[in-house]
């Protein structure tokens, strides 16, 4: 039963492979058969792929006190601002222990998460949980536990005589760290960062091992130091979550302290990525519409010129006036900068073009059953627009012959927070694996969807039966 349910919901959300589903039915029988955990909550997450946000795919109730849950959450989602150690250890591969949290029950919890992997790699999570709804104003005040014995040093005096006047008014996170590794002051942007990662409460008094943003832990950092490996003056760029930041570490012997202070490099990085992502699909859009089209359109003016019959003239004519409007909408997709477009509109542009091109086609049928309430930004339109326009021209051209009666179906549905679109022609089918290797389109499908969609494809293809192109993302 419980394997089952671990493998069906791995299977929905995730791409784990069968080895890694059967190392996560592992854990969670050895927690079954544990004497482990009988006053916690014990749970199993896996990362939902279209989402990125954790999912439940395994529960274990404590065998001595009252769950902390009354409903079932199995299936369910962990969304980064309510447990914000989950996708911590998922990202970084460290233990989260200690960390506040709220469930999908809205109670306040404290968590142990423990990463679980399989060939390096963080396959899923375990969780254990606590209630703490008792010491809940305990958690949210300040604490000066560890204070208390431990003398502030210059440098935090300092801070705090010009809290308000420099130290809160940078933009830099700066977060300082005594001999033992536990946080001892913080600066508002760096409260403001650890927010936005999900973390609940006042963070003074945790870990560095439970702050790091990358694999490091603080252990490792005074052992590389010790041995002369450490340089003050680096500075390592990192990704946490959509977050990327300049990170530079110091031991300050004098004041025997530890800062880290990150700089916010997010908005520079998507720039960055945005102009690359620009520039891509403008070479690419140049290669695939204009350029070849453009050949096309010379070839077929030349060949008007040629004729002697007015007919065949004016046939060729309007032949170059079809590739002409298809590179005139090809070209409108590309610049689109307006947000909130209706993918409807935009598939149906795109499946009149095709037809258009493939007049000498009619035996050849399209049919759309695509959502009207499906609303994406234009950057990701054009790239859908490009997609399902490869796709469709590759069944046009291969998937049926000269005199073949094709139907092609093209779909689009919205489910939770993942739209799904469907090519599926009924004509004769390919050799995936060797086609996907020298197939330009298909390459240029594979790089799109990946790339700028950030999902996933499935194509299946036989010669029985067809074609079959699915692609999923994140909405």
């Amino acid at each position: 039963m419980i394997k089952a349910q671990i493998a069906e919901l791995c299977q929905k959300y995730s791409d784990l492979t069968e080895e890694d589903i059967a190392e996560i039915s592992f854990q969670a029988s050895k927690i079954e058969m544990s004497p482990m955990y009988s006053e916690q909550d014990a749970f199993i997450d896996i990362i939902n792929i279209y989402t990125s946000e954790a999912v439940v795919i395994y529960h274990k109730p404590p065998l001595t006190i009252p769950s902390l849950y009354k409903e079932t959450v199995v299936g369910k989602a962990a969304k980064r601002e309510n447990e914000p150690g989950v996708l911590r250890t998922f990202e970084t591969a460290l233990n989260s222990e200690g960390l506040l949290a709220r469930n999908q029950e809205d109670k306040l919890i404290r968590q142990k998460v423990y990463p679980i992997r399989n060939h390096k790699r963080n396959i899923a999570v375990l969780i254990v949980e606590e209630d703490v709804s008792q010491t809940i104003k305990e958690s949210f005040e300040v604490s000066n536990k560890y204070q208390d014995f431990v003398e502030v040093s210059s440098v935090l005096q300092a801070i705090d005589s010009f809290n308000e006047s420099i130290v809160d008014n940078l933009n830099d996170g700066i977060l300082i760290f005594d001999e033992a590794g536990y946080l001892l002051q913080k600066n508002k942007a760096a409260d403001s960062y650890y927010e936005a990662f999900g973390y609940i409460g006042n963070i003074i008094g945790l870990h560095y091992d439970n702050l790091s943003l990358d694999l490091s832990t603080f252990e490792q950092l005074v052992y590389l130091r010790s041995i002369g490996k450490w340089s003050n003056s680096e500075i390592k760029e990192i990704k946490f979550d959509t977050y990327y930041f300049a990170m530079k570490q110091i031991f300050v012997d004098k004041e025997n302290v530890f800062i880290m202070m990150l700089q916010d490099k997010t908005e520079i990085k998507n720039k960055e990525a945005e102009i690359i992502s620009k520039s891509v699909a403008i070479r690419e859009i140049h290669h695939r519409v204009k350029n070849n089209l453009q050949s096309v359109v010379s070839l077929l003016r030349i060949q008007a010129r040629r004729c002697e019959s007015q007919e065949a003239k004016t046939a060729l004519n309007e032949s170059v006036s079809r590739i002409l409007a298809i590179s005139a909408t090809h070209e409108l997709l590309s610049k689109q900068v307006e947000d909130g477009i209706q993918l409807k509109t935009v598939l149906e542009s795109v499946v009149y073009n095709i037809q258009r091109c493939f007049l000498d086609r009619n035996h050849i049928t399209v049919v759309s059953d695509v959502s009207p309430d499906i609303v994406i930004d234009s950057d990701r339109t054009v790239a859908i627009a490009l997609i399902v326009n490869e796709l469709l021209q590759n069944s046009y051209d291969h998937a049926f012959g000269n005199e073949q009666v094709g139907l092609i179906k093209l779909t689009a549905q919205a489910e939770e927070k993942v739209i799904t679109i469907s090519v599926i022609d009924d004509g004769t089918g390919f050799d995936v694996k060797k086609v996907s290797t020298t197939s330009l389109g298909l390459q240029i499908v594979n790089s799109y969807v990946k790339d700028k969609l950030r999902g996933k494809i499935k194509i299946k293809s036989k010669e029985e039966t067809g074609t079959s192109t699915r692609f999923f993302f994140k909405n």
